[in-house]
């Protein structure tokens, strides 16, 4: 019984704490994970933030990827093998990026896409890291790193958008 109320005084205490942070101001997904003050699924206006506010705001395994354009572990992202119909948007501003339907198995380890959801969505920039050359690809309203393009993908496009599962959100289209 004191175990028990031990974690009923615990689970008080941080349910507190998070109240009284000004939380109006962080947005939050369905399954309530904090996000950044631009999140929207509507807003395409271009967002700016320094890196402080994406640091306090951002989880740190979505801020590693997003901001300082890490790579999460091959096979161990959520989305790789996801298969459901629906809209793959940033984790870090909402910006609709990828549809379920330019979803592909590359095997490669990360959820692959043949195309973003529409011109001007995914911006690109040369990436000679780790002595390669690749095409970094970011989100195109608030420039956060999501992976990189290869010219290895299939018809009709040719591409393969090799995206990290941590910087996307996922949105299901309702039958």
């Amino acid at each position: 019984m004191k175990g028990y109320a031990c974690l009923l005084s615990t689970l008080f205490l941080f349910l507190v704490s998070c109240n009284s942070s000004d939380q109006s101001k962080v947005n939050k997904t369905p399954d309530a994970r904090p996000l950044a003050p631009a999140f929207s699924r509507t807003d395409t206006t271009p967002v700016d933030l320094g890196n402080e506010t994406w640091r306090s705001k951002l989880p740190k395994e979505v801020y590693a990827v997003a901001r300082e354009k890490g790579t999460e572990k091959a096979f161990s992202g959520k989305y790789n093998l996801h298969k459901d119909t629906g809209t793959y948007s940033c984790a870090v501003c909402g910006y609709s990026l990828f549809s379920s339907n330019g979803k592909f198995e590359s095997n490669c380890g990360w959820p692959s896409f043949f195309e973003p959801v529409a011109k001007g969505t995914i911006l690109y920039a040369a990436d000679t890291t780790h002595g390669l050359q690749r095409t970094e690809v970011m989100c195109g309203r608030c420039k956060s790193h999501l992976g990189h393009v290869f010219d290895d993908g299939p018809p009709p496009t040719g591409k393969r958008y090799c995206i990290n599962s941590v910087v996307l959100d996922f949105a299901q289209t309702t039958p």
